[in-house]
């Protein structure tokens, strides 16, 4: 197989969700010379786009975009280590996590992978996670790139989002991070309103904007 023909090969199997063939398909990879940064962005990556194109579309739903992340997360099991110490994969740290008050963490586990996928390196703080907490991570790495990336699924958590920027501005770290909030609730007049830097409607579409952001 060409180099190409690889690629693709990579990026049929999150489209069609094959876990074992996507991990087969990036040891090939890897095992022809290809770099783990390009099977990121030239075959995995794309494949997820597909994916988030055809979840938008309502071409498939939850469990099957759910599989198509599991495939990614196996492969980038494979290939993480391999970005380690590579600072042309590197585009920051993106600190992700559901806002305290809120578990529903599908959204935000497939922009966890997207961003992971498109050479972020990645702390995920999990679900119902407080302001304080996220705080404290965001002062432990203030010496890195920062974009925190916070999920809202309800209006009564998403108010929380508010008391993020006005903590960072607090404690003197608002310069220092770039700020992307997601969730139904969250429009671009809110991001606005509160001072964030951005918002996205879908999975594909957040690692599209985060990488824009960072630059």
């Amino acid at each position: 197989m060409s180099n190409q023909e690889l690629l693709d090969k990579l990026r049929d199997t999150i489209v069609s969700q094959d876990i074992n063939g996507c991990v087969e398909a990036t040891n090939a990879a890897l095992a022809a010379g290809i770099g783990a940064v390009e099977a990121i962005e030239n075959g995995l990556s794309v494949g997820m786009k597909i994916v988030g194109d055809k979840f938008e579309a309502a071409e498939i739903y939850l469990p099957q975009i759910m599989m198509s992340a599991k495939a990614m997360n196996a492969a980038m099991e494979i290939l993480s280590p391999l970005l380690e110490g590579d600072t042309e994969a590197g585009k920051g740290l993106a600190i992700t996590y559901v806002q305290e008050g809120d578990i529903h963490d599908i959204g935000h586990r497939l922009v966890t992978t997207m961003l992971g996928a498109n050479g972020f390196e990645i702390i995920d703080l999990g679900v119902d996670v407080p302001n304080e907490k996220v705080i404290e991570e965001v002062e432990k790495n203030k010496d890195k790139k920062i974009i925190l990336v916070g999920s809202a699924l309800m209006t009564t958590s998403m108010l929380g989002q508010k008391d993020t920027v006005e903590l960072l501005k607090e404690e003197g770290l608002r310069d220092n991070v770039k700020v992307m909030f997601g969730g139904a609730p969250v429009s671009d007049a809110w991001i606005a309103e509160i001072g964030a830097d951005a918002t996205a409607e879908n999975a594909a579409d957040a690692s599209r904007v985060a990488l824009e952001i960072m630059q």
